[in-house]
């Protein structure tokens, strides 16, 4: 089965030598390889280059592990392309495994890493460089920084529904039933039985993320870091902080004081579950006051079926499943995403005021736009519309709102200008915002 990934593969399309490294990051196992290694491969051959001009070095093969350091990578492109007047295309594998080695030059020094040998094969103008990772620090928030402006970062993101759809077709709401149960990393389309698929995603959280991220960060405790993935994957979209964290699992797992995990600790292996892309945090934003709050905040799950798979499918609230959902869709679309905070004043049985907080499940910017976003899977009652869309009236600007509901199929708009639109239409038509 072929999964389509245009909306990523444009963008590879729309960097081509542009004078910036291409930067593909994103949670390992959701296709980085696959975009950059075929469809994007396919794409310059069918465009008339020549497969022997593609160069591709894929670290986690031992036939490239000589690759990992950086002498060796800038040496092997540097002799193909320094004398030839064809243009080349070098595409690296999973960069992260790249090691740091000493300078010759000057051991006590600064250590030579692939950022320095990918500065150095950027002063070819015939060669065009792509590199795939799925460690957030070591590549997304350096770019910037360790390639001098010049790097071009794309985060792919596990499939959208409007990408799971176009691969499995048929009836959207049967669709939509298994991607909110399964969700959209790609391999699990190729698995046939029920079975095969939960296992597939099971294995990625023990075998995969928790042994990757305990090698990578040196973790002393791993079953802190496997409690605190099961409690943000039962938590979703609610609101929590480290602290809280911390004391329930002190409580649950009947720690004695010696062996009490620390906020610290939590926070870092937080950091580190964000790190390796499993999880996004979304803060508070004050609508009015316009500021952030350092805490509680809100954890998601990058992909859907990872979440349920790591419960044991257990916990299907189809209420913060659909949440999940929306909040990956934005994310994916390119918003920067919050969860909006208004007050009002009301008064309490007697007759006092009180400042009382409303909240808006996402604020979802991008540039100077604003749009608020209630996510609500059946508002069924006049007072369930009510409690939905009051914090909508107190925000005191006129950006859009809109409520994204999982029981209506047909969009409209009410008599105060909110847009009710169905999950299924929101999620397929990304002009919607």
């Amino acid at each position: 089965m072929e999964i389509r990934r245009d909306f990523y593969l444009n963008k590879l399309i729309a960097g081509m030598w542009n004078g910036r490294v291409k930067v593909i990051t994103g949670i390992r196992r959701c296709g980085k390889s696959y975009l950059l290694r075929v469809l994007f491969r396919n794409y310059l051959v069918e465009h008339g280059t020549s497969p022997d001009h593609i160069l591709t070095l894929e670290l986690d093969q031992i036939r490239n592990i000589r690759y990992r350091d950086p002498f060796e990578l800038a040496s092997y492109a540097r002799d193909i392309v320094k004398d030839s007047p064809d243009r080349f295309y070098l595409f690296i594998d999973e960069i992260q495994l790249s090691e740091e080695v000493r300078n010759p030059y000057h051991p006590e020094g600064k250590k030579i890493t692939f950022y320095d040998a990918l500065n150095e094969l950027m002063t070819y103008p015939n060669l065009d460089i792509y590199v795939t990772g799925s460690n957030s620090k070591m590549l997304s928030n350096d770019i910037l920084t360790e390639f001098r402006g010049r790097g071009y970062d794309i985060r792919l993101h596990p499939l959208s529904f409007s990408e799971f759809y176009t691969a499995v077709g048929g009836d959207s709401t049967d669709a939509f039933d298994q991607y909110a149960f399964y969700g959209g990393m790609p391999l699990v389309l190729s698995e046939t039985s029920e079975t095969a698929k939960t296992d597939y995603l099971q294995g990625l959280f023990t075998e995969v993320y928790i042994k990757d991220i305990a090698e990578r960060k040196k973790i002393e405790r791993p079953e802190i870091l496997s409690a605190i993935i099961d409690l943000l994957c039962s938590s979703i979209g609610s609101l929590t902080n480290p602290t809280v964290i911390t004391n329930s699992i002190n409580s649950k797992q009947k720690l004695n004081h010696e062996n009490q995990v620390s906020v610290n600790t939590v926070n870092s292996y937080i950091s580190h579950l964000q790190d390796a892309f499993l999880f996004h945090e979304s803060k508070r934003y004050d609508v009015r006051g316009r500021s952030y709050f350092d805490f509680p905040n809100k954890y998601y799950c990058e992909d859907i079926g990872l979440r349920n798979a790591r419960i044991g499918f257990r916990q299907q609230e189809l209420t913060h499943i659909m949440e999940n959902i929306i909040y990956n869709e934005l994310i994916t679309r390119g918003y920067i995403v919050d969860v909006g905070v208004v007050y009002e004043t009301v008064r309490n049985e007697n007759n006092n005021p009180v400042r009382t907080a409303r909240e808006i499940d996402f604020v979802a910017s991008m540039g100077g736009k604003k749009t608020y976003i209630q996510s609500a899977y059946a508002m069924n009652s006049d007072d369930k519309m009510r409690t939905e869309l009051k914090p909508f009236s107190i925000t005191g600007d006129s950006f859009p709102k809109i409520v994204i509901r999982g029981d209506i199929r047909k969009r409209w708009y009410d008599e105060n200008g909110i847009l009710n639109v169905g999950i299924l239409d929101f999620l397929l038509n990304s002009d919607i915002l």
